[in-house]
């Protein structure tokens, strides 16, 4: 199923390609423009707005909760009827060092918010709150998609100590 975009595009392949090219332009953009110092750093008001700035040429529901569950595979992020208390409850953890930095960014990426695009924005989201409290970004080049994604999983279903996404 595709998504209804305003790009009238009805495959998800071509989509999918679209919707990456848009999305980086504005993310430069983002940074280029200064408007990523307008976000709020580790709130879900800031991920809104970062999701609404990299995907609003692209979906009417850029930035806006998703009103649907969602799954990837064998995992299911938290489900709608608990979406709004688990963001509630992200906002108010802590993020003074990186292990609660991390955290926070894994619970925000089990909560899912968006229907589309949680990972791109959801990063940039990461960096934001790792430049302010600890002086320090990733670099997501040097970061291998498969290694980055077993290591949430893991996170998630494994072990609730942090030692290994460093």
């Amino acid at each position: 199923m595709v998504l209804d975009n305003k790009l009238n595009i009805t495959k998800q392949v071509e989509l999918a390609k679209a919707e990456e090219r848009i999305s980086k332009k504005k993310a430069k953009q983002f940074f280029d423009s200064g408007d990523i110092n307008k976000s709020e750093v580790g709130t879900f008001k800031g991920l809104a707005f970062i999701h609404a700035y990299l995907f609003e040429d692209i979906f009417d529901i850029a930035g806006k909760i998703r009103d649907v569950n969602l799954a990837k595979g064998f995992f299911r992020f938290a489900p709608l009827l608990y979406l709004q208390a688990a963001l509630k409850h992200i906002d108010a953890m802590p993020q003074n060092s990186f292990d609660e930095i991390i955290e926070k960014y894994v619970e925000m990426n089990i909560a899912h918010p968006f229907r589309e695009g949680n990972g791109r924005a959801t990063r940039i989201w990461l960096d934001l709150i790792l430049k302010k409290e600890l002086k320090q970004v990733v670099d997501w080049n040097r970061v291998d998609k498969d290694d980055y994604l077993w290591v949430l999983y893991a996170k998630v279903t494994i072990s609730p100590d942090q030692s290994s996404i460093r």
